[in-house]
């Protein structure tokens, strides 16, 4: 199958009723500035373009909000919990972008966009949400060309430090998407400072 806009994307995540179920089930949560993201989205593109007639295993599910108010990671444990409830057999995972820095040790993000741009790489720098009418809404802040031509590259965040790149080429490494999806690319780019 051709994906060759986001509008596609949409489209094939409109079309996939577990997809749709996971997104509602977040949704209900009414979570500020939320978002499933990363493998969620680029997984489902590489299987496509794979020709995989079942999805691959995912270990997590990732659910992003924005909530400066309340940063407590005890808060985003209860969400987790909540959506268990509602979807047992998904490994869900919240986290408040609003309370990320801290844990990376970076400046602040100033939305979830912000975070899911500054994401490692940019074909996994997606998010999507349903709006109040549960239309599929994309976030993609470095386009989908990446994760559509199966090529995998920091985003430019993580280019701009050596040692964000250490953490992207070990992340990578460890990931082994290759060994899963055979037709991916990995570019091997140096930090421009």
């Amino acid at each position: 199958m051709l994906i060759q806009n986001e509008k596609d994307v949409i489209s094939l995540i409109q079309e996939d009723k577990w997809m749709m179920d996971l997104l509602k089930c977040a949704k209900s949560l009414n979570l500020p500035d939320w978002w499933i993201c990363a493998g969620f989205v680029r997984s489902k593109i590489w299987d496509v373009l794979h020709g995989f007639g079942e999805r691959t295993t995912m270990p997590d599910i990732d659910v992003i909000y924005y909530d400066a108010e309340n940063i407590e990671e005890i808060v985003e444990k209860q969400y987790e919990e909540t959506l268990g409830k509602l979807l047992s057999t998904v490994p869900w995972s919240v986290k408040n972008q609003a309370r990320m820095h801290i844990a990376n040790n970076i400046s602040p993000y100033s939305s979830s966009v912000d975070a899911i741009g500054k994401f490692p790489e940019t074909a996994t720098s997606f998010g999507v949400k349903l709006d109040e009418r549960n239309n599929v809404i994309l976030a993609a802040p470095h386009g989908i060309q990446d994760a559509v031509n199966l090529i995998v590259k920091p985003t430019p965040y993580f280019l701009e430090s050596r040692d964000r790149m250490l953490i992207y080429k070990k992340r990578v490494r460890e990931k082994n998407w290759q060994a899963t999806w055979g037709n991916i690319e990995m570019m091997n780019l140096e930090p421009i400072i």
